[in-house]
């Protein structure tokens, strides 16, 4: 995909005065789908001040509560990043649940363009996503957009905390935004899905499968969402957590290499699929491995909440040994 020199002008009328100088904030961008760089990933504060005078930048506001669909919405009409759209988890960036699917299956490719295209983003617009703090779901739209090839998207750095922590003032109102042009399509290679996994436990075919959520998730200590607790049978466990500084915003390039690089140890060269309990936070991984330069792990979308549709399919819980193996091998 060709990156461009510049960004274009802005034809819609509304934010025309708001957005009338453009700036070049492609140049730290690479090309490769399959290995990324720091650069573009992330983006601060004063640095997306900087970009909201640019034309050709769209913030997305990815608010959401898993127990309860409506919060999501609400929190963004009570106030949010200057002319962002809100991105409701389970109508925009998922399709309806059926009952061999995870809670979050991706839409059909044709509808999430439409969707973007209804928020005034292009294949030229840079997406700068955001959640309430830590980018748990701003990675889902991150990592979809970097799924239909569309590399101009960064996630806010410590989301609206950090924006209401720097003294800047929200808006309630909804925007509207001029429809653009967005065309992509789905790179099916950075997706893995169950029958893959069912099929390397039932032959002994090693893989390195990594679940992000907590610890007691993990181990079935608790489960506050999904219907049965546990973990998938060689899966090991990388909460997202550890992606974060104490206070909530993303470690370092060189952090996040060095965490990787031990947590890996002699799984480095094997390749990764990354999984949660609906393939959203799972993406906080992928970005993590990205920022770290890493070969990006595969997103298993289905994730926890599809494997249990089968009360065939194996279930570990607490200290079994298989759960430190990092490999699925039956």
């Amino acid at each position: 995909m060709r990156l461009p020199a510049h960004i274009v002008s802005d034809p819609n009328p509304v934010y025309k005065a708001k957005h009338a100088k453009s700036r070049d904030f492609c140049s730290g961008y690479t090309k490769m789908r399959t290995k990324l760089t720091m650069p573009g990933h992330l983006i601060d504060v004063p640095s997306l001040k900087a970009l909201l005078n640019s034309s050709a930048c769209r913030l997305v506001d990815c608010r959401s509560d898993l127990l309860d669909p409506d919060k999501g919405r609400a929190d963004y009409l009570a106030g949010h990043l200057p002319g962002a759209v809100h991105a409701d988890m389970d109508k925009d960036l998922a399709s309806e649940v059926m009952p061999e699917t995870g809670r979050h299956p991706l839409p059909e490719v044709d509808i999430f363009c439409r969707t973007l295209e209804s928020w005034g983003i292009g294949n030229e617009t840079h997406v700068v996503a955001y959640d309430s703090g830590n980018g748990a779901l701003a990675v889902r739209l991150w990592w979809m957009l970097k799924w239909l090839g569309h590399d101009h998207v960064s996630v806010l750095n410590g989301g609206l905390a950090a924006w209401s922590a720097a003294g800047e003032a929200l808006e309630t109102t909804a925007p509207t935004w001029a429809p653009a042009e967005f065309s992509g399509s789905a790179d099916d290679s950075m997706v893995a899905t169950t029958e893959e996994i069912v099929s390397a436990l039932t032959s002994g075919k090693e893989i390195n499968l990594i679940d992000a959520r907590d610890e007691g998730r993990f181990r079935g200590d608790f489960e506050p969402i999904d219907t049965v607790a546990g973990r998938i049978p060689g899966a090991r466990n990388f909460p997202l957590s550890r992606n974060l500084t104490e206070d909530g915003y993303w470690r370092s390039a060189q952090e996040l290499e060095a965490i990787w690089a031990e947590f890996q140890g002699a799984e480095s060269d094997r390749s990764t699929i990354v999984m949660c309990g609906s393939g959203v936070t799972a993406c906080h991984l992928i970005m993590s491995a990205a920022l770290a330069g890493q070969e990006l792990p595969r997103l298993y979308v289905g994730s926890w909440s599809e494997w249990i549709r089968d009360k065939n399919r194996p279930v570990a819980t607490g200290d079994q040994a298989d759960s430190g193996s990092g490999r699925l091998r039956v």
